[in-house]
């Protein structure tokens, strides 16, 4: 597959402080990130017959995508002082996907969530955060499967945990830790295997949907209280879901906070594994010089959400259409 069709169709927290008084400094204490998790059940199913789905155990994933809000946090957290692995870029700050400002320079560096929007009631803090790379959802992972410390990039923070990075940017994927060297527990937090990301996407407890949203038919695009909906680029009349319109703008923010079609989950209890990001999978946990990723996004018309999709890219690529879930052990 080509890695071009990535970019498919694409045309392009503001931070939480809590002050504690400590003698007669204000200290600031970073926020606590609260990622809601489902369980995954039904153990020993078998594959669907696109060969992806069987999961031999019950697990947990996110209900949600990783939202910009919680992504600057652990910018906020670990990347204050210095960003040696690149967790922030600049694609990050394109008005398309709201995205997440820095100021200030080396050795004092501040994230903030930012609104570009020119619709003044959306907030950009519960939508889901793109321009991140396999490698750097590894290490948001990690950090979470730490305990969210503050700190800089190092084993303590980012490059150990649930995967064991020690500075890796680029090439290769690494094996997930089946023990967390910094907890001495099996981690808490990691990103999917293809499996258990397309199990809770498709899977009903007896076999499998065509779309996340517990339905064989094509979603709609539009936003509202429908069972079969999601955030996609539409082949008809409507073309793009926020502004139904086929028409693309560089200044109009096409995201949708998470949860956002509030009765299109899956049978698990997951919300937007359909279009909105394309999501970061671990393939199989085996090291490979690719990762896949999955659910089709806001650029995507929709034989890109069908469960038979499967599209493989370089762990290293980011685009302002790709994010992440985590998903984690019971």
């Amino acid at each position: 597959m080509k890695i071009s069709r990535f970019f498919n169709r694409y045309n392009s927290s503001k931070k939480a402080i809590l002050l504690t008084l400590v003698g007669f400094c204000l200290v600031p204490v970073q926020a606590q990130v609260i990622y809601d998790m489902v369980v995954i059940g039904n153990p020993g199913n078998s594959n669907d017959k696109t060969g992806f789905g069987g999961v031999a155990y019950t697990y947990q994933i996110g209900k949600y995508e990783v939202t910009i809000g919680q992504y600057t946090e652990f910018l906020n957290a670990v990347a204050s002082e210095s960003d040696p692995y690149g967790l922030w870029n600049s694609s990050m700050t394109i008005p398309n996907i709201q995205g997440i400002g820095r100021s200030g320079s080396s050795g004092n560096y501040s994230y903030s969530v930012m609104n570009t929007s020119s619709e003044s009631d959306i907030s950009s803090n519960n939508m889901p955060v793109t321009g991140v790379s396999w490698f750097s959802a590894a290490r948001f992972a990690n950090w979470m499967a730490n305990g969210q410390p503050n700190g800089n990039e190092s084993a303590g923070t980012t490059e150990n945990g649930a995967y064991t990075l020690n500075g890796k940017k680029s090439g290769t994927t690494v094996i997930r830790n089946t023990i967390n060297p910094n907890t001495n527990a099996a981690p808490t937090y990691y990103i999917p295997t293809e499996n258990e990301w397309y199990k809770a996407a498709f899977f009903n407890g007896r076999d499998y949907y065509v779309f996340a949203t517990q339905h064989n038919t094509t979603p709609s695009n539009i936003i509202g209280d429908s069972s079969n909906a999601a955030n996609f680029l539409s082949d008809a009349t409507t073309g793009y879901s926020v502004p139904q319109s086929m028409l693309y703008s560089s200044s109009q923010t096409y995201l949708t906070n998470v949860g956002t079609f509030i009765n299109s989950i899956s049978y698990y209890g997951t919300f937007d594994q359909n279009g909105s990001v394309w999501e970061w999978t671990d393939m199989d946990g085996s090291v490979s010089y690719y990762r896949s990723i999955k659910g089709g996004a806001w650029t995507s018309t929709p034989p890109y959400l069908q469960s038979s999709y499967r599209l493989v890219t370089v762990p290293s690529t980011i685009s302002v259409n790709s994010g992440f879930r985590l998903a984690g052990s019971i």
